[in-house]
């Protein structure tokens, strides 16, 4: 059975882009039969505001969507907590108390996530004492994995390469887990067997197969599907201030008109599609 998830984040309301992936995945499943999974990703600090969750559940109802809702990940920080140790105690996490603009000052190389960490704590035993992030070893991880393919059911199979991203964090010193250690970790718990989710983060599946080796975790197939733009040609974005589909909601507008909209290729004004 084909499952699929729809995974906002409340720090923010949802913009177009948001409506057509929750789009893309509600609708893999359905045609196939399968289920399609609400999951609110909600350990962004005080970023994180929960009275948008019901707003998230307002919207995707407006377009006329149908889903099961599985637990948020703040109640999941202990399953994170207990993976991090894991792999600490393993050998394949270490301590990093570099800021962003040291490591930007330090590595000329940019990537996905931008300027790639130059690998500067590497070696370096935690201290409790002092806040630190954890990042995977990238050598010690893929050395331990060995060699690994995923599949994208548009770009078909690909070789797992996740250096461009160098050692990646996994724990941030202000989260009790990346995005990159959540994802994986939440998608396994849920059952997901087909990851649906913006080009922009095709890369980023690199990392989580290599993590779903390491962890034991089954590997889903992935769907990277095209990214809505706006009139200077950049991502949608909650801090650009993306226009949110709840104040098309509040106007009266027709959801569900919308939705075939979007289906069919027809963008909101000022919108394209990448």
């Amino acid at each position: 059975m084909i499952v699929t998830r729809f995974a906002p984040s409340p720090n923010g309301p949802l913009h177009w882009g948001h409506a057509y992936s929750a789009i893309v995945a509600h609708d893999l499943a359905k045609e196939a039969g399968g289920r399609f999974l609400l999951r609110i990703e909600d350990i962004d600090g005080p970023r994180s505001k929960p009275e948008l969750a019901d707003e998230f559940r307002r919207d995707l109802e407006w377009l006329g969507l149908e889903w099961e809702e599985v637990p948020a990940q703040s109640t999941r920080i202990g399953r994170y907590e207990a993976v991090a140790r894991d792999l600490l105690d393993r050998g394949l996490l270490y301590p990093c108390t570099c800021t962003r603009k040291e490591i930007e000052k330090l590595s000329p190389r940019i990537g996905p996530d931008g300027a790639i960490y130059p690998g500067t704590c590497k070696g370096r035993l935690l201290d409790p004492s002092k806040p630190a992030a954890l990042r995977l070893d990238l050598d010690r991880a893929l050395a331990e994995a060995g060699e690994l393919t995923w599949t994208d059911t548009i770009a078909g199979e690909q070789a797992v390469a996740p250096q461009e991203f160098g050692d990646v964090v996994l724990v941030r010193k202000d989260l009790p887990a990346s995005y990159h250690l959540a994802a994986t970790l939440d998608d396994a718990a849920d059952g997901v067997t087909l990851v649906t989710r913006g080009k922009d983060l095709f890369h980023a599946s690199h990392v989580h197969r290599l993590l779903q080796a390491l962890l034991g975790l089954p590997a889903p197939q992935w769907h990277h599907h095209a990214l809505l733009l706006d009139c200077e040609g950049r991502k949608l974005a909650k801090r650009r201030g993306s226009p949110a589909i709840s104040d098309y909601r509040k106007t009266g507008e027709d959801g569900r008109a919308w939705a075939q909209r979007l289906r069919q290729g027809e963008w909101p004004v000022g919108i394209s599609r990448a």
